[in-house]
């Protein structure tokens, strides 16, 4: 059932800073950036993932390849109904529990292990391939972040689902201009990032990754596409949600203090 997307992704996103200040671990700017895709993923009705369908053949599946940024994942299962968020918030980061920091196939809802950059499309592209000789209707969605594009096992990944015309692949960037050491432009340019999609061969969507709507269209967009793969370029603010931490590349690193997290808290609610 969908659900109210600016009150579930205000959820999320304070959970998400419970968890970094519980846990103290970094990558909170990159967590808050692709709360708003996550929270129209499992909170709406477009994309056919629920808790009661973890098993299902025709489920979509949903792969987040920047797993360092799990936080957002993790917090978004918890508040759709994968997980027992007092559960998560106890426990997240601790020795002998579930919830590591970088995405674990252990937690009910995630499909793979991820943290290593550039291995997230390659598998995603594996089960596109799969699900289609499977005859199923299913799905596949998968969110990098930009810096991730770095890696060359991306673009080899692009290149192959670009050829093999694989309609039921989608391919979120969130592109949030801020990578480990500093601006992407600055570290190794992407742009035009539109145009070399479309010379791979890709349904190319370009949009707001804060505008809900935006991202409904998109999503359904995608899902009309029938001859080639789908990326979704989501233009977004590193530590989206809480002014001290957007823009900054400070806060790729950082968790919360507590004082730090009371006035984040205060300002999302």
């Amino acid at each position: 059932m969908r659900q109210n997307y600016t009150e579930l992704s205000k959820k999320i996103r304070i959970l998400t800073l419970e968890l970094a200040h519980h846990a103290r671990t970094s990558h909170t700017g990159g967590a808050l950036s692709m709360v708003d895709l996550l929270t129209v993923i499992y909170g709406g009705d477009i994309i056919n993932i629920s808790p009661s369908n973890i098993d299902d053949p025709q489920r979509d599946r949903f792969i987040l390849s920047k797993g360092h940024c799990c936080a957002a994942l993790y917090s978004t299962l918890a508040l759709t109904g994968f997980l027992d968020p007092q559960e998560l918030k106890n426990t997240y980061g601790d020795n002998g529990s579930i919830y590591y920091t970088h995405c674990s196939h252990k937690v009910p809802g995630v499909e793979i292990s991820t943290g290593s950059l550039g291995h997230g499309l390659p598998v995603a592209i594996g089960q596109a391939i799969a699900t289609k000789a499977a005859k199923t209707n299913a799905n596949v969605i998968c969110l990098t972040g930009d810096g991730e594009l770095d890696e060359g096992s991306n673009w080899e990944a692009i290149l192959f689902a670009g050829h093999h015309r694989l309609a039921n692949l989608c391919l979120i960037v969130d592109y949030n201009k801020i990578q480990s050491m500093g601006n992407v432009k600055d570290i190794l340019a992407l742009e035009p990032l539109d145009d070399k999609f479309k010379h791979f061969n890709w349904n190319v969507i370009r949009i707001d990754g804060h505008d809900f709507e935006q991202i409904e269209n998109a999503l359904r967009n995608f899902q009309a596409e029938t001859t080639k793969p789908t990326v979704i370029i989501a233009d977004t603010i590193k530590g989206k949600g809480v002014s001290f931490m957007e823009g900054q590349l400070l806060w790729h690193y950082r968790n919360p203090n507590d004082e730090e997290l009371k006035i984040a808290k205060e300002e999302l609610q």
